[in-house]
């Protein structure tokens, strides 16, 4: 469940991306969205590794880079060395940082066309349709 200002709670253990700011990977999501609340959720309990959580209504979205738009319509990844993406490919890259062999290949599957394209519109769909998934009648849609 989530923490106070937007922030994910913990998970076993040290699994969040620990050291230097600059080596940090967050994870931006719409805090006021059930479904992704769940959604993130669900990560910290079947991920072996999870980034660092925010929901983007805690965050300055000046100093992150990032604009409302991009928030409002989907989750963001953003890390060192330029790392920044979005829907579908946020998620697949996730799955890529992931210790465990299974999810990388996973992972780099979902950013393999035609696979991604694939996974980019069952992302929009679910992206457009999220406030009336079960669970979901909190959710602020764009």
């Amino acid at each position: 469940m989530g923490g106070e200002n937007g922030e994910s709670g913990g998970n076993r253990g040290s699994r969040e991306n620990g050291g230097s700011g600059e080596n940090r990977v967050l994870l931006v999501f719409d805090g006021d969205c059930a479904f992704c609340q769940a959604c993130v959720n669900a990560g910290h309990r079947i991920l072996p590794y999870m980034p660092a959580v925010r929901a983007w209504q805690g965050l300055d979205l000046d100093a992150t880079g990032l604009t409302r738009a991009e928030v409002e319509t989907s989750v963001q990844l953003l890390g060192p060395d330029g790392l920044r993406a979005h829907g579908a490919r946020a998620i697949a890259l996730l799955l890529v940082l992931q210790p465990r062999a299974a999810w990388r290949v996973a992972g780099r599957v979902m950013l393999t066309p035609p696979v991604s394209w694939v996974a980019e519109a069952g992302y929009r769909l679910v992206s457009r349709y999220r406030h009336l998934l079960p669970g979901s009648a909190t959710c602020g849609t764009s």
